[in-house]
């Protein structure tokens, strides 16, 4: 398991927002820092959002009734377990119900994390 480059901007952030789903929220942050130690975040677009070598995905901060998290490439990333959903021409979203619909996903989420890190790596090679 890689190191949590948790950045305390998003945890200030978090704390001041109070969302409903913080619980949530967080695990999806342990989830996804956890795949890669050179995996970070950061607040950008007034919303947490994951960076490795490119912006990955911000978390939609509007939604109360589940935690949802927007990849904003998505559509570009397999995805055989269909978590990302939505048919724009680029992004595509994650949504998850609540902690026990996190963990019964968590291999499926980990997957797209780790296929947008392995296509990062391929296409920024010199």
């Amino acid at each position: 398991m890689a190191a949590m480059n948790k950045n305390p901007k998003v945890d200030e952030y978090l704390v001041n927002r109070n969302h409903p789903m913080n619980r949530e929220i967080e695990r999806v942050r342990e989830i996804i820092l956890s795949c890669h130690d050179k995996m970070e975040e950061t607040i950008k677009w007034n919303s947490p959002t994951f960076v490795y070598k490119g912006n990955m995905a911000s978390f939609f901060m509007n939604a109360k009734r589940h935690v949802s998290l927007m990849f904003h490439k998505g559509a570009s990333l397999p995805d055989a377990s269909g978590l990302l959903q939505g048919d724009g021409k680029e992004g595509r979203t994650a949504r998850f119900a609540d902690l026990q619909e996190i963990e019964q996903r968590k291999q499926d989420l980990e997957s797209v994390v780790l296929a947008w890190i392995r296509r990062q790596d391929q296409e920024l090679m010199p």
